[in-house]
């Protein structure tokens, strides 16, 4: 799952995914390791940071910047450490702690996301300082890789679609990739996850201040914070959780949910396009479906270059796409750049969508494990963490012999799935192939939590986290969880209605939740809500 950056709830599953999915099941590694006594932490927990104005043309004055030291591997701590990078908006208001915030991905930077999409936070700002992070493996702390082309490597390894006749070679490339970004990620990548994540969350909660955890996270953000949960249970604040990720499907499984969100997402987009004179696909909309599909073949097969250097092939676009149809607010933008694209051959405003704009490409990582200069954060890391933490967090690995078996099963599911996002999706499943096999604890452990309570929001028309998996998180955690139900559509829902945007800032600034169960309406309008226009 990749966010946080209109769609109808995305209940249609494709027949025989459950059963596809099951067949990639693999054992877990033992929860045991969790039980184990725990070194001496004590001198990270003793930490204070720095405040300073933060390094960047892009960032804000008024935001100040600094990092936390946490061990590279939480069970031995002399072995090596790494710095997390840190950002904040100091409070206004009577000061009553801090707000942590995680935007999702996984694989999203906070600072950047602070500095460009702060002014919607500011409202906390009146009983909070509001802070962010880089996570580990993440912008400016020690950020992965897969190196030069790291951007189009799952693209490359997939193939065409002859190769599906070969999967001999494709699992040997699959193998090579893997080892290809383990030597351009460094020390950090066999300590990437939501669960050394979480505690690093521990560590900076400690070196805040803050005897207990306030935190508000997006989509991916909300697993990280129910591993926080089920974790640290003790030390549970005021807990948000918008886009609530599912602690149960595979990647499999998510994959193929994921595939028919964004395909309704894409028809949704398609409608409203189809209905403007400058639509890039006219005004046909069965032809405009089909326009889409050839196109993203046709890069496919012959990749088109970047102002940047290297290639954009079909599956880079589709990658585009899914976040772009995240948000009806890019709709506009992204009929522009289509637009660059198929009559100017122009890919600058496309890739900005994946990309964000930052990023360079970097060979090379630091071994001491410092913060990382904001421009030498590599060009792959969104991609390249966001593969790297869902492996590191699902245990399934299919053996050869399955994955040979079932490969054209499994593509002919995803591409029923969606014919536009099948593949795409399917590659993010089998880059996890080679990888070590990832923890159990989220699926065996997080559950029946024994916290504070904790707020979590479900949008009905979410075509990245089903509303379903909102329900069912809630009930895995147990009593602790309240349910708010957002009627409207768009991933996640803080900062496009204003209905959860005053309930979650009542929670977190007054403790004032919602009953269970209750609702926010859709708005009329999806404007981006902001600290201006919230009553």
């Amino acid at each position: 799952m990749l966010a946080k950056l209109s769609t109808r709830p995305a209940v249609r599953r494709c027949a025989g995914a459950s059963a596809l999915a099951l067949a990639l099941l693999g054992a877990g590694l033992p929860a045991a390791a969790a039980d184990r006594p725990q070194p001496d932490l004590s001198r990270f927990y003793r930490q204070k940071p720095a405040w300073g104005a933060c390094e960047g043309p892009d960032m804000p004055k008024d935001m100040q910047c600094a990092k936390v030291t946490v061990p590279l591997d939480y069970a031995r701590p002399r072995a090596g450490t790494l710095d997390v990078a840190l950002a904040r908006y100091r409070a206004t208001g009577q000061r009553q702690g801090s707000v942590l915030l995680n935007f999702g991905g996984p694989g999203g930077a906070g600072v950047a996301e602070l500095a460009a999409e702060g002014r919607q936070f500011m409202d906390l700002t009146d009983g909070y300082d509001v802070v962010t992070f880089d996570p580990r493996g993440v912008g400016r702390s020690s950020p992965v890789s897969c190196g030069e082309g790291g951007d189009d490597l799952a693209s490359a390894v997939l193939g065409k679609e002859a190769d599906l006749s070969r999967p001999q070679e494709l699992l040997q490339r699959l193998r090579q990739a893997a080892d290809q970004c383990a030597r351009h990620s460094g020390p950090v990548l066999p300590h990437i996850g939501t669960v050394n994540a979480s505690r690093d969350l521990d560590v900076i909660r400690q070196a805040l201040g803050d005897d207990k955890l306030n935190y508000l996270g997006f989509s991916y953000g909300t697993r990280l914070g129910a591993v926080y949960a089920a974790q640290f249970p003790d030390k549970v604040g005021r807990l948000a959780l918008d886009g609530v990720d599912t602690l149960t499907e595979s990647l499999a499984e998510q994959g193929v949910a994921g595939a028919e969100g964004q395909q309704t997402a894409l028809d949704d987009f398609l409608d409203w396009c189809t209905k403007d004179i400058g639509c890039p696909f006219g005004q046909d909309r069965r032809a405009a479906g089909e326009q889409v599909l050839r196109l993203v073949r046709s890069l496919d097969e012959n990749p088109v270059p970047t102002d940047f250097g290297g290639s954009f092939s079909g599956q880079d676009l589709v990658g585009a796409i899914g976040q772009a149809l995240y948000s009806k607010e890019l709709w506009p933008s992204l009929e522009r750049a289509l637009a660059s694209l198929i009559e100017d051959g122009d890919t600058r405003r496309v890739l900005a969508f994946s990309t964000g704009g930052i990023g360079l490409p970097r060979d090379r990582y630091r071994t001491d494990g410092g913060l990382v200069d904001a421009q030498e954060v590599p060009a792959d890391n969104l991609p390249a963490a966001l593969m790297a933490i869902n492996c590191a967090d699902d245990p399934d690995r299919p053996t050869a012999a399955r994955l040979t078996k079932d490969l054209k099963d499994l593509r002919a599911a995803y591409d029923e799935a969606s014919p536009v996002f099948g593949r795409f999706r399917l590659t993010q499943l089998l880059m996890c192939y080679g990888r070590p096999r990832g923890t159990d604890f989220i699926r065996d452990r997080v559950k029946n939590v024994r916290s504070a309570k904790m707020l979590l929001i479900g949008t009905r028309g979410d075509p990245a986290t089903p509303y379903r998996w909102t329900v069912e998180t809630a009930r895995r955690l147990g009593p602790s969880a309240v349910v708010l139900d957002n009627k409207g559509e768009g991933h996640t829902a803080y900062s496009s209605s204003k209905c959860v945007h005053r309930k979650v800032n009542d929670f977190l600034l007054y403790g004032s939740l919602p009953a269970s169960g209750s609702s926010c309406p859709a708005d009329a309008t999806r404007e981006r809500v902001t600290s201006d226009d919230t009553g």
